[in-house]
Formats: C-alpha cells, sequence, structure tokens
C-alpha cells in the first residue's frame, strides 16, 4: 500500500486557479456596472416617438433650403473665438441660430447666435476654444424656421467651412 500524504486543498494549484478566474470575473461585472451606472452617454433621445413624427418637418427645412438656394461659408477665429458667416441665397434674417453638434456627447452641444451686420455678413462668438469633430447646423433664430443648412467641422482649421442644404436623397 502507498501511504502518501496527501497535501489540504489550499495547498494544491487547481482550487485556486478556479477562484480566480471567479474572482476576476466578479471584479469586471462590478466595474462595468459601476461604469454604466455612473456614465451617462445621451445618445438615446427620450422622446423619440415625437422626434421620429417631426422628421417630415426637418426634411421639409432641407427642402426648402434648396429650393431658396442658401448656403453657407463659416470661419472661425481659433484665437479669438469669432465666428464670421457669409450666407448666399434668398433669406437675409436679422438673426442665425448656429448649432454645434458633438459626435458623442450632448452635453458638449453649443447653440449660438449670429448677428446680421450687412449684406450677407453674420458675426458671433464662440465661448470657448473648439477642438474635434463637430457636426453644424445653421437656420434663422426663430420659432419655426423655415430652412436650415447642415456640415461637418473639425476645429481648430484655419480653413472656411462650407454648409449647405442636404440633398432629399442623402443619408443622414
Amino acid at each position: 500500500m502507498n501511504s502518501q500524504p496527501t497535501n489540504p486543498w489550499y495547498k494544491e494549484f487547481w482550487p485556486w486557479m478556479i477562484l480566480a478566474v471567479l474572482g476576476s470575473s466578479i471584479i469586471a461585472g462590478t466595474t462595468f456596472l459601476v461604469l454604466s451606472i455612473t456614465s451617462y452617454d445621451g445618445m438615446v433621445e427620450d422622446n423619440y416617438y415625437k422626434t421620429g413624427l417631426a422628421i417630415n418637418q426637418v426634411i421639409e427645412q432641407d427642402h426648402r433650403a434648396t429650393e431658396m438656394g442658401m448656403a453657407a461659408r463659416i470661419r472661425v477665429d481659433d484665437l479669438t473665438g469669432d465666428i464670421n458667416v457669409d450666407l448666399s441665397g434668398e433669406a437675409r434674417p436679422q438673426r442665425l441660430l448656429l448649432t454645434l453638434i458633438f459626435p458623442t456627447r450632448d452635453d458638449r452641444d453649443q447653440q449660438l447666435i449670429l448677428e446680421h451686420v450687412h449684406g450677407s455678413h453674420y458675426v458671433g462668438q464662440a465661448p470657448s476654444q473648439l477642438e474635434y469633430r463637430w457636426y453644424l447646423q445653421l437656420e434663422p433664430d426663430v420659432q419655426a424656421p423655415e430652412w436650415r443648412l447642415q456640415g461637418e467641422a473639425t476645429f481648430p482649421s484655419a480653413e472656411a467651412f462650407r454648409l449647405k442644404a442636404r440633398a432629399p436623397d442623402e443619408s443622414q
């Protein structure tokens, strides 16, 4: 008979290996749970049904901008934050609303008022130095704007950005 002494379980490798896998999965799960609770991504629209119903109005704004021949050239001074807009087309509203939409975080979105200076020229002021990529939307600063222009910009940039009416067949 072979009478070798057996080691207690806590001196063996495999029980500790199994416990390590279980412990690491508990730690990882808890970490992801805390991150999902504390970080708000803001990407889901709260009232998505109402937003979906308003899509026809948004499409109509794009059609109207195309009919009116609307386009804009925007230049942002990186040092001072001055925004200069040259608007072409039929409309010359007193004020324009420039919406800067950050692609991934809605808490960084900004709305800026641009004042009419003369002719087709508008000016405004950015509240802080802009960085990264943004979606731009320009429309009259009225209760129910009849047209809008859209585009995309990466800041800082010395070049001017062009905004135009989105064609009906262009995808979002």
